[in-house]
């Protein structure tokens, strides 16, 4: 701490202290064995020694504490607390004597004083006492301004100030990652996955209180930081959730958005507020901190004009018996689209049912749920794919692909109106021969077949 006085001599003396928490005093133990030179000296010592334990003399703590040495470290997030006391050294009576406190930080200045009325006098061998509490939110240079004004008996005003310069540090490092989950099942709108990262940058070790996640308006959020053990929630840390210096910690949070926003596909787009951590600790001696962070913010993932979702699939089915899967196609355009769906049929998937036929018109932010039947040719784990969408009223020719649960949109300009839109979608299903047939050794290649590339230009609607 930076302390700047003034030469002219006051009436009054001016002491601003910092108020932290003692330390456990620790002592360095010396030993030996009994056959050594010392003997049992050493051990008569340490047990004659009020600073350690009975019984336990060995150990570096002890059973007294100690106060601060030195102004110490201020971190983000923890309150500043501070005892101002201006004494009278002189030997006459001083009167209207005002105390000010103000807390300059690099983007404004706060008054911390808890009274701005003055004292009407205040007698030789007296002081006025005041205690100072700030929950620091910035990182930088502090300045705590003290200021004393007072009247002599002679009626001369006088006023002189105190400049005490600390600075603050940042206890904790947040790092975010998002990871935006394909749904499988009947949702318009992807799950995100929220990592936050923790890693404490102090000197000491922190007991990790509460770290949560507060959602936006658009999202409720479920923590996975538990597992359930005898109907019981027990955290993924352990009893003691005690964070050592420079360790890191993940947390994990899920975030599904609210049913009145996932119903409407076109306004969870572009940048999106997830909302903000809040981050609770205590020290050693239970010093308590407190960090919000900023409000997260994602770029949510575009799908494009139209969106084809799985609803419901089965994981096995028969040789060459039929089965039916449901899909969902999203509007997430502004405008209305008339959609026509042409069925393609590979060397081991074949679809059941009128191919071109008309589906109707699909408003902005619509979704309609499309039953389909297949059947498959050929054992073995098989891809469901290709399906084509003619989509009228547009000047644009999309194609959507579908690997491995990650969506990738193209556009390119049409030269007629209307499009096709060709959806490779790798849903995955197990073939197996049915019980009236033998079944047989498959090499696990022979039933892994590799999409086919279709194009196709632009078609006019018909």
């Amino acid at each position: 701490m930076d302390v700047s006085q003034t030469k002219q001599e006051h009436l009054l003396a001016l002491k601003v202290m910092r108020l932290t928490k003692p330390t456990l005093f620790t002592n360095l133990p010396v030993t030996c064995e009994d056959r050594d030179l010392p003997g049992a000296l050493f051990g008569e010592l340490m047990r004659d020694d009020p600073s350690t334990i009975k019984g336990a003399e060995t150990l570096m703590l002890g059973e007294m504490l100690t106060l601060p040495q030195n102004f110490g470290n201020i971190f983000l997030g923890e309150t500043f607390s501070s005892y101002i006391s201006v004494h009278n050294d002189s030997n006459q009576v001083v009167k209207d004597i005002l105390v000010k406190a103000d807390l300059q930080t690099s983007s404004q200045r706060l008054n911390l004083s808890a009274s701005n009325s003055a004292m009407t006098e205040l007698k030789p061998e007296c002081c006025i006492d005041d205690v100072i509490h700030h929950e620091v939110k910035e990182i930088g240079t502090h300045i705590l301004v003290c200021a004393v004004s007072y009247t002599t008996q002679f009626g001369e005003k006088l006023y002189f100030r105190k400049f005490f310069k600390f600075q603050v540090l940042k206890p904790l490092d947040v790092k975010t990652k998002f990871y935006n989950a394909e749904s499988d099942l009947s949702s318009v709108t992807d799950e995100v996955f929220l990592e936050a990262q923790i890693q404490n940058i102090t000197t000491s070790p922190m007991f990790m209180e509460k770290v949560s996640l507060e959602p936006s308006m658009m999202y409720n959020v479920s923590e996975l930081n538990t597992v359930t053990l005898q109907d019981q929630g027990v955290s993924t840390f352990g009893k003691m959730s005690y964070l050592q210096p420079m360790d890191t910690r993940q947390y994990l949070y899920c975030l599904k958005p609210k049913p009145e926003y996932a119903e409407k596909a076109g306004v969870i787009k572009g940048v999106t507020v997830i909302g903000k951590l809040d981050i609770v600790w205590k020290t050693n001696l239970g010093e308590r901190g407190r960090l919000q962070t900023s409000q997260l913010q994602r770029m949510a993932p575009g799908y494009g004009d139209i969106r084809l979702s799985m609803e419901t699939i089965p994981d096995t089915v028969n040789l060459e018996e039929p089965f039916d899967i449901s899909c969902k196609i999203t509007n997430c355009s502004e405008r209305t689209m008339d959609l026509v769906l042409d069925m393609c049929n590979t060397s081991c998937i074949h679809w059941c049912g009128v191919s071109g036929r008309a589906l109707g018109k699909l408003s902005p932010a619509a979704s309609l749920s499309l039953p389909l039947t297949l059947l498959s040719s050929m054992q073995g784990l098989q891809t469901v794919y290709l399906m084509k969408w003619q989509v009228c009223a547009t000047h644009f020719l999309w194609r959507i692909s579908n690997e491995d649960d990650r969506r990738e949109q193209r556009s390119s300009l049409g030269s007629s109106l209307g499009g096709i839109i060709l959806v490779s979608g790798l849903s995955h299903l197990q073939v197996k021969r049915s019980r009236q047939r033998a079944l047989t050794n498959i090499h696990p290649s022979d039933g892994v077949h590799q999409p086919e590339q279709i194009t196709s230009a632009p078609q006019r609607c018909r």
